[in-house]
This record gives structure tokens, C-alpha cells and sequence, in this order.
């Protein structure tokens, strides 16, 4: 049996993806990649047919083309290219056609390819189509396959079933050497590479697999996009605790379209699983699965393949970041801060495996993954990666020391669901408002306790203004939740305020958060560094901590997420006990103009790692790379209308 790596590569002369089967046939020479003076070519040695290579649609022919050969052990002088469709009208032709006979005059399998990312709309298309032509007094054949890269169905068309029937006929897979079709197609195996097992993965292939599932779950507006990607999650959870039982060698996944099954009872078995997952780990979901069997039926049509668990890292990461950097724009761009800008400002905190990490708006995980990243690369300094010592080191971080508060109940399920695809660090995600009092967030999760993290990173809720009103406790933040009014009788007495802006707000639950001599990533609007009426925020941070490097945004950084503000990056630490504040510390101060994308997403030039360096250079010398420091705490009059 031919085993394949799952893994994609470009082919050199035209950037066009070779799938793994592919691979093995021009590596044999049953394919061969030419050029001419205008496209790139492939041609099918067996039945000498040359096609164009340039066609997105024409790679995943090539490939299942290929994977019929090896995998399914069908002749290759038996696969016909580009078939002329039977009918009165001509101008259809079949992808590839199967036959039993060298003469290519029996069909027997009839398959139509699609590029892969289609719309599920466009691939129900296919299906009609691949069935109209294969079955009836067209090509007569036994079965029809649909392929969208990992997306397949296929379907028996011989007279057992009804030409109507596009359930009971469907088949785990299509059958080999002419034989009877297995029940299931994917089992468990011993053997690294076995195509009969889950395959792992690449980056491009991830995103499609989620953009299919979520187009399918939104159906242009059925579900809200947090609801479509709460249900998407769900679904994820499923597949990935499928993955993590304990089965034996040969025995099969359940998160499969088993040949015959019905919707209605696919769907019981992935609700089945999903309840009893839910059960071990209520925190994750609280609700049902809200899709019905013909929706649960499609999702796993586009999923069952992959191995999530298998899959690489940071493919994984990029994937789900990417994918959710469209979902996240506009209206949900405030749960979601860029790898780019995420990734700098963990690399500058420097985080260690030993230390308890924080971020109490952590929206979609951004910064507490990228901080289990970062650890997990030093551990790698550490101790041998594969080893029991290395996972120990690793996971302990991840779910002892790894803590996060969103206040969106919806966000926080997804910022678990990304964070267990990265390999866990779920444990101690809290759906609440980390604004509340501390006893309260303590009754939630006995980690969360004031004065008690190394390093707090987030990207701080801009914009939303607080009353005392709706939110009493804001009388309890001393120094920024109150305002020093002089009276008559008592001299200087603290007032609370009637109103604050989150992003100040904040500012203070940081300072309450952090242990003394913490470190802090906070990703602040210029706005308090700049204005007169934010003199008292930057008394406050002067105060309180130590400001050792501030990094200015550029605008572009959050337009396309759909937030045009001007941001900075501060980096803090925390005074320890007993420390007064020194005036004359040297700050590092770097401007990035950009930050590897611009205000449409595209790619550009990103200066965050000349800056990353520049600053390691600043705190070996920071005499030598001093930079002038503009005031931050002049003390300008407070802004009497926040009160």
C-alpha cells in the first residue's frame, strides 16, 4: 500500500499545488509536468492526455486522479480524462471516468472535480451533475464521486437505488479494485501515513476546511457570524475529542459518514459525543448543538478526513487566526488583535515557563496562545522535546499558569475551542466581566487572585463609557474609578465618578492583577498618553509602575478589523513594595509605520521585528540608546466631565 505524508507542495515552475498522490505519480512517471509558451501543462502518460496545470479545478483532478491508482488500485490505462457526456446535446464531459474494461468503453465510476474552496451551494451543483451524467442512459455507471479537495460524497447510481435517492445510496467511500464499497473509509492504523487513517493537514487546507463549515453553518444569514462560529466550535470539539479516544488498530472513526447511514443517525452519534465531552467539561459549552442532521451531515462531510490533532502547530495557529481575521472585522474586530502586533508584544514581555500569565480581556485567546507558543519554544531549551519532562513543563504552564477573562460568554467558547486546537490551555478561560470585584472573579476561579501574576498582556476594550449607575463597582477603583474633590468641611475627599472609558478603567484592575516587580503588554488608544484630559490616567501609571518602552501603532493596524484608532503598545512593570518611581529611568521609544499589513489586509512591510531588536539592544545598553522622553505626567487639570 502506498503511504503519504498528507503534506502539499508547489510545483517549482508555476507555484501550482501537487497533493500528496500526485507527487507519487510524477515521481513515477505516470504524470509528467511540461510548459509551453503561454501555460503550464500535465499529462496522463497511461492515456496520454495533456491538460492545462495552470487551473486550480485541474490540481485536485490530478491528484484523486492519482489517488485512484495508488490507493484504490485502479489501471491507469482504465481512468479516461475529459470524457465527451452521452447525450443529444454535446458539450459535457466527465472529469474522469473509471471503466472495467482496457477499451474504456464500461464505466464504472464517474468523478467530478471541483477546486477546492467552492461554496456548498456550487458543490450540491456538482453532485447533480456528476449524478445526471453517471447513472440513467448516460454513462451507466455503478458510482459517482464528487471531489472538492477534502470535501467528498459519494453516491451508488446502479438500479438498487432510486435515480432520486441521494441518502441511503451514499458510501463511505468509493470502492477498491472494483470491489464492494467498505462501510467506513477512515479507520485507525499502526502505520504513519496510512491513507486509510485521518491526515494531517496544511495551513491553506485548514482555512478552506473552516470557511466550507462556517459558509454552511451561516447559510447567508440563518445564524448570526458569532452564532455560525460558536456552532463551528462546537462542531471542532466534537471532531477533536473523536481524535483523542483510545481506540484500537482497525477500528473506526466516529466522526464519519458510514456507507448507508442516514442524516438522522449520523447526526445522534456526534450528538452523542458531543454530550458526553460536554458533560466531562461543562465550562466549554452550555448549550446544545443547534444544527439539524442534514447540516451535521455536510459538516462532516468536510471535516472527517482531517487529523486536526495531527496537524501542525503553527499551522493550526495561523489557520484559525486567519480565518478569524475575517470573521472578526467590524462589528467583533474588539475581540480580536492581529498575530502580528500579539506576537511582538509577547516576544518583548519574555515570557517564562515558571511565571502565571494573564490577560483579562483576552477575547479570542490571541496573546495567552501566543505565550504558550512562546514557552513552548523554551522548553524545547530545556528539556527533550517528546519527552515526559518537556509535555510536563509545557502543559503545567498551560493549565496551571495560563489564565484569561472575556466578558462575551460566545468569544470566550471560541477562545477555549482555539486554544485546545493549539494543544489545551483552556482550564482557566472565565466568561466574565473582569471588571467586577475581586472576590467576585476569585468565587469563578481560584487563580484569579489580586496582586498574583508575573505578566499580564492585553489588548484593553477601547472605546465603551461605564456609569456608576449600571456599574457600581467602578466607586471601588480608588484612583481611577474616583476623582480628589477639595471641600470646605473635610479638605481633599475622593468622589466616585458618574462615568469612565473601559480602557482607563482597566488600567487599574491591571495594576490590582499584577504581583509586585510584574510585567505587563497593554495595547492602549493615544489618546491617553496625549490628551490634557488624561493627565490624571498618566499620574496614575507613573505612579504605579515603571514604563520601560512605549511602540506606536500606525492606524492601519486596527482599520481593517474596523476600529480607526490610534493605538500604542506600553510596556509596564509594576513598582515593587517599597519602590518610589524614578523620574529619570531611560524609556525605550520606537514608531512603527507599519506592521506587515495594510488598512485592506494586504501584506506590507513589517518593522515590528526591527523594533523587537532594537529594544533587546536598548536593555543591554540603555544609556547608549537613550531616547528623549516626551512628559507623560504633566500635570494637566482632569476632565471634570467624566465624573
Amino acid at each position: 500500500m502506498a503511504k503519504q505524508s498528507g503534506k502539499a507542495i508547489r510545483a517549482a515552475s508555476g507555484g501550482n499545488l501537487i497533493g500528496p498522490w500526485l507527487a507519487q505519480a510524477l515521481a513515477d512517471g505516470k504524470a509528467v509536468l511540461g510548459t509551453s509558451a503561454t501555460r503550464q501543462t500535465i499529462t496522463y502518460v497511461g492515456v496520454g492526455h495533456t491538460e492545462s496545470f495552470d487551473d486550480p479545478e485541474e490540481w485536485v483532478r490530478a491528484d484523486f486522479w492519482a489517488e485512484l491508482i495508488y490507493r484504490l488500485k485502479y489501471p491507469e490505462q482504465r481512468i479516461a480524462i475529459e470524457v465527451p457526456v452521452p447525450d443529444r446535446v454535446p458539450g459535457d464531459y466527465a472529469d474522469l471516468v473509471v471503466c472495467q474494461d482496457d477499451a474504456r468503453t464500461r464505466p464504472f465510476i464517474v468523478v467530478e472535480c471541483k477546486a477546492d474552496g467552492i461554496g456548498q451551494s456550487e458543490f450540491e451543483q456538482a453532485v447533480e451533475q456528476a449524478v445526471g451524467n453517471g447513472s440513467g442512459h448516460k454513462f451507466r455507471a455503478e458510482y459517482v464521486a464528487v471531489v472538492a479537495g477534502r470535501s467528498r460524497r459519494v453516491l451508488d447510481v446502479s438500479d438498487r437505488f432510486g435515480i432520486l435517492e441521494r441518502v441511503k445510496n451514499e458510501v463511505a467511500d468509493l470502492p477498491a479494485d472494483y470491489k464492494d464499497p467498505a462501510a467506513y473509509r477512515l479507520r485507525k492504523s499502526a502505520t504513519p501515513g496510512d491513507p486509510s487513517d485521518l491526515r494531517p493537514a496544511t495551513k491553506e487546507e485548514l482555512i478552506t476546511i473552516l470557511e466550507k463549515c462556517h459558509d454552511a453553518l451561516w447559510e447567508g444569514g440563518r445564524l448570526s457570524p458569532p452564532q455560525a462560529f460558536s456552532e463551528l466550535c462546537k462542531f471542532l470539539f466534537v471532531k477533536i475529542a473523536d481524535e483523542k479516544k483510545a481506540r484500537k488498530v482497525g477500528e473506526p472513526y466516529e466522526v464519519q459518514i458510514k456507507t448507508g447511514e442516514t442524516a438522522d443517525a449520523l447526526a445522534a452519534r456526534i450528538h452523542t459525543i458531543y454530550q458526553a465531552h460536554r458533560r466531562s467539561d461543562p465550562d466549554i459549552f452550555t448549550e446544545d448543538l443547534r444544527v439539524g442532521p442534514q447540516k451535521i451531515r455536510v459538516l462532516v462531510e468536510h471535516i472527517q478526513s482531517t487529523s486536526f490533532g495531527g496537524s501542525d502547530l503553527d499551522a493550526k495557529g495561523i489557520a484559525f487566526e486567519r480565518f478569524m481575521d475575517s470573521f472578526f472585522k467590524g462589528g467583533f474586530g474588539q475581540y480580536f488583535t492581529p498575530r502580528e502586533v500579539v506576537s511582538f508584544a509577547v516576544a518583548m514581555t519574555d515570557v517564562e515557563p515558571d511565571e502565571w500569565v494573564v490577560d483579562p480581556a483576552c477575547g479570542s485567546g490571541g496573546f495567552l496562545l501566543h505565550a504558550l507558543e512562546d514557552v513552548r519554544r523554551k522548553v524545547d531549551g530545556y528539556a527533550t522535546p517528546g519527552s515526559a519532562e518537556h509535555y510536563q513543563m509545557w502543559n503545567d504552564f498551560a493549565t496551571k499558569r495560563l489564565f484569561g477573562i472575556e466578558i462575551s460568554e460566545e468569544i470566550a467558547r471560541i477562545c477555549k475551542m482555539n486554544m485546545i486546537l493549539h494543544g489545551d490551555g483552556h482550564t482557566n478561560i472565565v466568561a466574565h466581566d473582569a471588571l467586577v470585584r475581586p472576590a467576585v472573579l476569585l468565587s469563578l476561579n481560584q487563580g484569579l487572585r489580586m496582586g498574583s501574576f508575573d505578566v499580564l498582556l492585553t489588548n484593553v476594550p477601547f472605546g465603551a463609557g461605564l456609569t456608576l449607575d449600571e456599574h457600581p463597582y467602578l466607586a471601588e477603583f480608588r484612583y481611577l474609578g474616583n476623582t480628589e474633590v477639595v471641600t470646605k468641611t473635610k479638605g481633599t475627599v475622593r468622589k466616585p465618578r458618574k462615568s469612565q472609558k473601559s480602557e482607563i478603567i482597566f488600567l487599574e484592575r491591571i495594576e490590582q492583577l499584577l504581583r509586585p516587580g510584574g510585567r505587563a503588554a497593554i495595547i492602549v488608544p493615544d489618546g491617553i498618553l496625549t490628551n490634557a484630559s488624561t493627565g490624571y490616567v498618566r499620574d496614575f501609571l507613573l505612579g504605579h509602575f515603571q514604563i520601560n518602552a512605549v511602540v506606536s501603532l500606525p492606524v492601519e493596524a486596527f482599520t481593517h478589523y474596523g476600529a480607526n484608532v490610534k493605538a500604542s503598545v506600553m510596556f509596564l512593570r509594576k513598582l515593587d513594595k517599597g519602590e518610589s518611581p524614578n523620574p529619570d529611568a531611560p524609556v525605550f521609544l520606537a514608531e512603527a509605520a507599519s506592521v506587515g499589513y495594510d488598512a485592506t489586509g494586504r501584506a506590507a512591510p513589517n518593522q515590528l521585528p526591527d523594533i523587537l531588536a532594537a529594544y533587546r539592544e536598548f536593555c543591554r545598553d540603555p544609556r547608549r540608546n537613550l531616547v528623549e522622553v516626551p512628559d507623560l505626567g504633566s500635570p494637566a487639570s482632569e476632565d471634570e466631565g467624566d465624573e
